[in-house]
């Protein structure tokens, strides 16, 4: 028997139990458009998560000091005294792979504009850092070089730190705030940048010469941080290794000896929560992906149901010369035409479904080719695996047996 009338004869027993079919169908539907679902949440939010990182500067590198050990307690980088201007000047000079560097001193504390006060970080920094952090200026201008030399008590606020000292929509630059009781001087104002991956506001800051946080507030002459970028995202690496090299020579550490700094790059950052969504990716696409299983089950039921129904109709099949392949072949076509349509409404579902929750929830939601071709071949593949053993047993009944059958 040819394929197309098998498939005529299989639409036409699918017709005749329509709800039945849908029901059966509907394990494939749901698991169908649940891993579509799923797996466009996942990656989503791992393309949110890389794109973020990205905006803070993918090629940035950052040099720290090494968490130690003393007197049996492990002391933070951020107490340990290991970086100097010295170092900074080292990066500069002796890394060819760098294209800007800065030192990173921080101070915490409440800054002051007439009767309103807000808590804040002041980042104080040289005059490459926001090129190397991929922030901008939205009104007003960065701090020179020359102001960097002479400590000078000017800043560049970020836009939350404007909203709760001024108002919303006021330019502060000329305005002067307090920080600690020093008197600052804003002279711009940064462009709005929102919360990083870890749900910080990246737009609660002040920005200074970092001159003016060692010798005016924290007064120290050692740096907590050096921050620098590689020419491009491919040299990060090559950056790293270099910074390494300084930082060795300028700490006059032998072979042998541990380095007393740790240097990190968003590229590892990346890597991370790349990895880390990838897996959760993965189980949650496990998860959606147990319906696909329950549905071929239920597929598997139905057709031994099914044949148990149509006995007589097929020992008649097979009296009047119908092959046991052919009565295989029509069962297994049924099995494949309830998972491949259950299998197409699940994707248009599930694609549906993923715009839907995007629009609901704001969350970011990225639908692959790759999990709707995967899906597809998926329940197809579950048509044929459930359906096969049922559409077997049909095609070994005994001609003379099924006819009797009551």
């Amino acid at each position: 028997m040819k394929i197309i009338n098998l498939m005529k004869v299989a639409l036409s027993a699918l017709r005749r139990n329509k709800f039945r079919a849908f029901l059966t169908m509907l394990g494939i539907i749901i698991g169908v458009a649940s891993v579509i679902a799923m797996l466009a949440i996942g990656q989503g939010s791992k393309q949110s998560i890389q794109s973020q990182i990205s905006s803070m500067g993918s090629n940035m590198v950052i040099a720290m000091p090494a968490s130690q050990q003393m007197g049996g307690v492990m002391q933070g980088g951020s107490n340990i005294q290991s970086l100097e201007l010295y170092d900074v000047e080292a990066v500069s000079k002796n890394c060819p792979s760098v294209s800007h560097v800065s030192p990173e001193v921080r101070a915490s504390g409440q800054v002051v504009s007439g009767t309103e006060n807000w808590p804040t970080t002041f980042y104080g920094v040289g005059a490459a850092y926001l090129e190397i952090k991929k922030m901008k200026i939205e009104s007003g201008r960065m701090f020179t070089e020359q102001e960097v030399k002479k400590a000078a008590k000017v800043i560049v606020v970020g836009q939350t730190v404007v909203e709760e000292l001024f108002g919303k929509g006021v330019d502060p630059v000329g305005k002067s705030i307090r920080f600690r009781n020093v008197p600052l001087k804003i002279i711009g104002v940064l462009a709005e940048k929102g919360e990083n991956t870890f749900g910080q506001d990246q737009d609660d800051v002040i920005i200074g010469p970092y001159t003016t946080v060692q010798k005016r507030i924290l007064a120290i002459t050692h740096i907590q941080a050096i921050f620098a970028s590689a020419k491009n995202e491919e040299l990060t690496d090559q950056a790293t290794s270099e910074m390494t090299t300084a930082l060795r020579a300028s700490h006059q550490l032998r072979e042998g000896d541990d380095d007393d700094f740790q240097i990190r790059t968003q590229k590892e950052l990346v890597n991370t929560f790349s990895s880390i969504s990838n897996i959760l990716t993965i189980l949650l696409g496990a998860i959606a992906g147990i319906s696909l299983l329950v549905g071929g089950i239920g597929i598997m039921n139905i057709m031994f149901v099914s044949v148990t129904e149509r006995t007589r109709e097929i020992g008649l099949r097979m009296s009047v010369g119908g092959r046991g392949v052919d009565i295989l072949m029509q069962f297994l076509i049924e099995a494949m035409l309830l998972s491949v349509l259950g299998g197409v409404i699940g994707i248009l579902l599930g694609v549906g479904s993923s715009s839907v929750i995007g629009s609901i929830t704001g969350w970011p939601i990225a639908v692959m080719p790759s999990a709707v071709v995967l899906s597809f071949v998926v329940c197809t593949f579950i048509g044929i695996f459930f359906g096969w053993y049922p559409a077997r047993k049909a095609s070994g009944l005994n001609p003379i047996d099924a006819l009797r059958f009551e």
